[in-house]
């Protein structure tokens, strides 16, 4: 009897113990399979993420090919508040000036081929009898043919001076441009042609244009009236253009300009005028504080200019500044020019400003400066100015 008691009792145990197993087992299975469906998703997610990726690539490898990338847009602008006194002949200028509405449009076709192009609006307003003028200010392509270098055909700024390549308001002291390179280089300054840049070793680069020159009236040899702004432009006598420009050493840029052209009359005068400018800059930054100092002369030849003392035209300027803050700089600069030095008389102005710019963003400015004139002009005031570039 005790035999058969254990016996039940062991096949009891077996069996509850088989069933235990069985629903571990079945429960095992269950999670197995899940596990497996969860593999064969996450499987089926990677094959279409690497679809995609595949996808992908052609697109920019068809995007590479057919050169559709990146297009650009920018611009900057200005507005002035001059209130200037004139001592001599009591012609006060208090007036406010949108001088400059400009946009920029710019392509990368690829990697070495790009378009870049400027339209300004200055002064507002374009039209008969208005102040302002609508102006295409650059429109040329870039060609990058080696690593060192680099061409350009179409409509481009001169590369002369300081200001004529780089003049947004956020990166220069004092509402209005120097007088220097306004009057005598004169920025800002563009042409139509050729013109290539020559990487010769790190920080030393050279520059060489081939352009429509200046037509200056030759009953007052004018040159900022002689900029022909590619309208129509004469084409009698090219312009020859060469630049140096140093920046190996860090903080320090130096450059030199000398541009030819056999008749800067383009042959409207009584006898041919040929003409040489000359320009030397150097800028200096340590820290916060900054120097600019630039030179620039013409050398024009011919009775008719040398009558008028305006065989030698010339000017310099000198500018220190310094920077308290990211936000906060202050300058002053000694501006000096003459467009009559042929002559003998006292036609030299002499020009100081004074001033403060206020970054309220690193690409928008605030300004005030105070500017006085003497010599062959007399005049004293402030000018203010707010500007941006984005």
């Amino acid at each position: 009897m005790k035999k058969t008691l254990i016996a039940t009792a062991l096949v009891g145990l077996f069996a509850s113990q088989t069933a235990v197993a069985s629903t571990e087992t079945e429960e095992l299975r269950k999670i197995i399979e899940q596990q497996q469906k969860v593999l064969a998703d996450l499987e089926k997610r990677l094959e279409q993420t690497e679809e995609r990726v595949e996808k992908t690539a052609d697109v920019v490898e068809t995007t590479a090919a057919t050169g559709n990338s990146a297009t650009t847009i920018g611009g900057y602008g200005e507005l002035h508040y001059n209130n200037i006194s004139d001592n001599l002949s009591g012609k006060d200028k208090k007036e406010f000036d949108f001088h400059r509405f400009v946009l920029f449009f710019g392509h990368e076709f690829n990697d070495k081929t790009r378009f870049f192009s400027e339209l300004e609006v200055e002064h507002s307003l374009a039209g008969e009898g208005k102040n302002g003028e609508v102006e295409v200010e650059q429109a040329y392509i870039e060609h990058d043919f080696t690593d060192a270098l680099t061409g350009k055909a179409g409509l481009f700024l001169v590369p002369v001076g300081i200001m004529n390549e780089t003049h947004e308001p956020d990166t220069f002291y004092g509402v209005e441009r120097n007088p220097v390179e306004k009057n005598i280089i004169p920025a800002t300054w563009w042409e139509a042609g050729l013109a290539f840049n020559y990487e010769a070793a790190p920080g030393l680069g050279f520059d060489f244009a081939v352009t429509s020159g200046l037509k200056v009236d030759p009953a007052k040899f004018d040159i900022r009236k002689g900029r022909q702004k590619v309208s129509n432009a004469s084409g009698e006598n090219l312009a020859y253009t060469a630049r140096v420009k140093y920046t190996a050493m860090p903080g320090l840029e130096l450059a030199a300009t000398a541009q030819y052209q056999a008749d800067i009359t383009q042959g409207t005068g009584a006898d041919t005028a040929s003409a040489m400018l000359l320009s030397a800059h150097a800028i200096y930054n340590y820290q916060d504080f900054s120097v600019r100092a630039l030179y620039a002369m013409w050398d024009i030849d011919g009775n008719e200019a040398a009558a008028l003392g305006r065989d030698e035209q010339n000017g310099w300027y000198i500018e220190p500044s310094y920077k308290f803050t990211d936000q906060i700089g202050v300058f002053a600069r000694y501006n000096q020019y003459d467009k009559n030095a042929g002559n003998s008389d006292d036609t030299e102005v002499k020009q100081t400003n004074l001033g403060i710019n206020y970054w309220l963003h690193e690409h928008v400015v605030l300004k005030a400066d105070w500017e006085k004139q003497s010599g062959a002009k007399d005049s004293d005031g402030f000018n203010l100015g707010v500007g941006y570039q984005f």
